[in-house]
């Protein structure tokens, strides 16, 4: 929590935060020329507030572009602040490596990074399973499977989304298509979950790639999801953060 706060008393580390907030993912070169620093001061100062857990980087390529995460800023106000509620609803990055080796990814839109005190195999489960839903999706209580093809349903029976798996590493990694079937003119986009177990944690990743025009509310989405997911391993809890929800 210190790191945190000693992080955010530089304005100028405050205006790189600022920077990556109206566009997430910037170069060093990017945020160089976005801002009066040098070269060496922007790393410098990006170097601080990385070790604090605020900027994460990914790698793609020769490139390497930094993500806000706000998910340890959260957690040190919700010492004070709505505690249950705030941290995991937030908005951030994580730090991953290339999985495919000798494959260049494209960098993706949206990356969100949290903590998870349950086992590999709960997560897991709660990821794959389509009874779960219920316990934390934000916007359906029902989903069932269908082959490869997990099928979030409407109250009235309809699709409301199919997320196809492309690609399963059993416990660790799932790609999988994002099928918004609620917006038929809206084109599929891709998503992949990365679980890194961590002793008695689990650190969750989701990256969302080739965002498309009108998928504007998919971080919120991902944010409310992560949240009910969040309450219900640690808790029991089943919760579902759903738009006017109390």
């Amino acid at each position: 929590m210190d790191s945190v706060f000693k992080a955010l008393a530089d304005p100028s580390r405050r205006d790189l935060l600022d920077a990556l907030r109206r566009e997430d993912g910037q170069t060093l070169s990017q945020l160089e020329a976005a801002l009066p620093m040098s070269r060496f001061g922007t790393a410098k100062h990006l170097k601080v507030l990385e070790e604090a857990g605020l900027v994460t980087r990914v790698k793609r390529g020769r490139f390497t572009h930094h993500y806000l995460n706000a998910v340890p800023l959260a957690e040190a106000l919700g010492r004070w602040i709505e505690p249950y509620k705030m941290a995991p609803a937030v908005r951030g990055v994580l730090d991953l490596k290339a999985r495919l080796e000798g494959t260049m990814e494209p960098k993706p839109d949206y990356v969100m990074s949290t903590f998870i005190r349950c086992t590999q195999d709960a997560l897991w489960d709660a990821l794959t399973q389509a009874e779960a839903a219920r316990h934390y999706h934000p916007f359906t209580p029902e989903a069932v499977r269908d082959g490869d093809a997990l099928v979030y349903k409407l109250p009235d029976g309809s699709d409301m989304l199919v997320c196809r798996e492309r690609s399963l590493t059993p416990k660790t990694r799932i790609e999988a298509t994002f099928e918004p079937k609620w917006a038929p003119d809206i084109p599929a986009s891709r998503f992949v979950w990365l679980i890194d177990p961590q002793g008695e944690f689990c650190r969750l990743t989701i990256e969302h790639y080739d965002i498309p025009p009108g998928g504007e509310g998919y971080v919120e989405g991902w944010e409310r999801l992560v949240a009910g997911l969040k309450t219900w391993l640690e808790t029991g809890e089943s919760v579902r953060f759903s738009e006017g929800a109390a």
